[in-house]
């Protein structure tokens, strides 16, 4: 289907960049649900960065938000995971085609969202991955979202795409502050480009369409 179809009115900036078409599976009135909000990271997080994103996701679900990952190892499959144990709604947005799963590890748990909430690529089903394809649904996964959290990541992680490509959509980009006290350079750059540094849930509540829940939980 048309991605203009799918998520509504594009501006002139959201239409440059946005695919043309989205092929999904699954509810897809949750790309019009509001807030969505992306929870993004390292494949390889550690116990701490586990249960920051594990918190982060709780809170989320409270105030009724639409958790929106890539399904990707680590930060990704937690974040999709915690949503459907606690009962929320999630959204997966592939770097495959919606026929195709990786890491394959995750076979179970795409179908699963595909089932009970929804799957989102903007890659025709039987057509060849690629390593492009993943920035390519960074760019996707932020346009979709309300808003962007990076849990954590090294120097050279992918999701670094992600919150350059919610800076170009002009979407709003939380990094937590234990990232950017970690010491890499690039989350210092992203803050001086306009990201946020989430302190407080209520920094980010307070830039999300919903007038829902408001409580502060320390990240």
């Amino acid at each position: 289907m048309r991605t203009i179809d799918l998520v509504g009115p594009l501006n002139s900036v959201e239409q440059k960049f946005a695919p043309a078409m989205l092929w999904t599976r699954g509810d897809t009135s949750l790309l019009t649900r509001h807030p969505r909000v992306a929870i993004v990271g390292t494949r390889a997080p550690s116990a701490e960065g586990e249960k920051r994103a594990r918190r982060l996701v709780k809170e989320l679900v409270k105030i009724g938000a639409v958790v929106v990952s890539g399904l990707a190892e680590g930060i990704d499959t937690i974040a999709h995971s915690q949503t459907l144990a606690l009962g929320g709604r999630t959204i997966a947005v592939l770097g495959t085609p919606l026929d195709q799963t990786f890491p394959r590890t995750n076979a179970s748990l795409q179908e699963r969202i595909g089932e009970v909430d929804l799957l989102v690529s903007e890659f025709a089903c039987g057509s060849k991955v690629s390593r492009g394809n993943f920035p390519r649904r960074n760019r996707t996964m932020a346009l979709v979202s309300d808003a962007s959290v990076i849990v954590e990541a090294g120097a050279t992680s992918g999701t670094i795409s992600q919150g350059w490509e919610a800076i170009r959509l002009g979407r709003p980009l939380f990094l937590l502050k234990s990232l950017v006290e970690s010491g890499f350079g690039w989350p210092g750059e992203m803050i001086e480009h306009g990201a946020f540094v989430l302190n407080e849930m209520s920094d980010l509540l307070d830039v999300l369409p919903t007038d829902e829940f408001r409580e502060a939980a320390s990240f």
